[in-house]
């Protein structure tokens, strides 16, 4: 799979809070590199999404995806429920064979 429409497909799967499909996206062994934290799993991963993260009504707008050196780049800005922004993001993805396996989030 197109490392773009992964990249695509994790937003839209996290904004719909469409776990099942946001679980295939990545390998068992995946890593989030976060500001806050280091999630380590797929499934801690899942359950951290669903379960754990601050604010789960939120929706991401992306400005610009690219990639960059066998990484997959995605810029924007996380909105709440009524549209204010939170804050940007920079969002580094390693894919391998259509799976996600290393996040590193940065924001501003």
């Amino acid at each position: 799979m197109d490392p773009e429409v992964v990249v695509r497909a994790y937003y839209d799967a996290i904004d719909a809070h469409d776990y099942e499909t946001f679980a295939g996206l990545f390998a068992p062994d995946v890593v989030h590199y976060r500001p806050d934290r280091t999630i380590e799993g797929r499934d801690t991963l899942v359950s951290f999404m669903r379960d754990d993260r601050p604010n789960k009504e939120t929706r991401h707008e992306l400005s610009h995806i690219a990639e960059n050196g066998g990484t997959t780049v995605a810029e924007g800005r996380l909105l709440d429920a009524d549209g204010d922004v939170l804050f940007a993001f920079e969002d580094d993805f390693s894919i391998t064979d259509g799976q996600i396996t290393e996040i590193r989030t940065r924001t501003r």
